[in-house]
């Protein structure tokens, strides 16, 4: 058999981590704090993009209705969330210059974390944001216009030397 290598020349061997509940957890975090916690369901597989424009519902079931699924919402964000693993996250982000930032990881039945995912354009999930009165845009329009202001001021004290 012959050998072949992706087009990109990169090869990823990814691993199954079976979680004792089926859900994972992506944490969201704009201008380096913490914003919030979304559990995503993956009772129906792991396509876990929590935007809007993704959620395709029975769009692509191939007999033509949903399968059976829990009735819980496939995003919630989890009131008060608290773990140690949000500050290691939020000292990744600012140590890197990232200044918006959604960390997917998912634990296992021994307890133990796998960070798998560091995504620097996030996406929001608009029911969940409406569900819990957080929203995910306004967290980032705040950010970005104290960013400016910050940008300006430099500006000026620049031009003003």
């Amino acid at each position: 058999m012959r050998s072949r290598i992706p087009w990109d020349g990169v090869t990823l061997v990814q691993e199954y981590i079976g979680a004792p509940e089926p859900f994972i957890t992506r944490v969201e975090c704009v201008g380096g704090k913490f914003l919030y916690a979304v559990r995503a369901d993956i009772t129906l597989g792991f396509e876990l993009c929590p935007a809007d424009v993704c959620q395709i519902g029975d769009a692509f079931c191939p007999v033509g209705q949903t399968p059976s699924a829990s009735p819980a919402p496939p995003f919630r964000i989890v009131r008060n969330f608290s773990h140690p693993i949000v500050e290691r996250y939020r000292r990744f982000i600012v140590d890197h210059g990232i200044g918006i930032a959604g960390i997917e990881f998912i634990t296992d039945a021994a307890g133990e974390i796998y960070t798998y995912d560091v995504n620097t354009n996030t996406n929001y999930n608009g029911a969940a944001e409406a569900e819990a009165g957080i929203y995910g845009m306004r967290a980032i329009a705040a950010y970005l216009g104290a960013e400016l202001r910050t940008l300006d001021r430099v500006r000026r004290e620049a031009k003003a030397a």
